[in-house]
């Protein structure tokens, strides 16, 4: 098992542009998949991007087998690695929702936090997995949320970036005390 340390807000290696993956089915590439997931899985986080353990390419990894102790009424997202991602917003007309809605997310690389962000609702995803094989998925909720935050690490954003109300931001501990014995967001 390899857990990384986990960079924070104000490291600036969280800023940068992430490199796209050029080889793929490497010894290089499977160990960092292999770090991201003993790292996310020891913080109990429901994704985490290669550029939050100091790595910057093109790598995230998201879901859990189980309910999140961090997101408890969160449905379970099936865990996956996606490679060089491409994210397409889709229309929400058509399934009953909304283009975008606003939610709660919390971040490993900004600890303790919460804040409401708004995110786009349906979304088509597309990219690799470690072996170069196609991932091509439609997918809506909490599914998309996950996406799209573990994506804007590719591109140097944290999700406080994208928070609109800073009075729907704060501490996980005061605004959901429920959550106070969960691992430190």
């Amino acid at each position: 098992m390899s857990v990384k340390t986990i960079l924070k807000m104000g490291d600036p290696r969280l800023l940068r542009i992430a490199q796209p993956v050029t080889a793929f089915d490497t010894d290089e590439l499977h160990l960092l998949v292999t770090d991201l997931l003993d790292t996310m899985r020891a913080a109990d986080g429901a994704g985490l991007a290669a550029p939050q353990i100091g790595v910057d390419l093109q790598v995230v990894i998201f879901g859990t087998d189980a309910p999140n102790p961090r997101y408890p009424q969160a449905p379970v997202v099936p865990r996956t690695v996606l490679i060089n991602p491409v994210i397409t917003p889709l229309p929400g007309a058509d399934c009953g929702l909304p283009p975008q809605e606003e939610d709660w997310e919390g971040c490993l690389s900004v600890p303790g936090l919460r804040g409401k962000v708004p995110r786009f609702c349906r979304i088509r995803y597309t990219g690799f997995d470690p072996f170069g094989d196609t991932i091509d998925r439609t997918v809506d909720g909490f599914h998309a949320r996950v996406v799209q935050h573990e994506c804007d690490h590719l591109i140097g954003k944290l999700y406080p970036m994208r928070v609109r109300d800073f009075s729907q931001f704060g501490f996980t501990s005061v605004l959901f005390p429920e959550l106070a014995d969960s691992p430190d967001d």
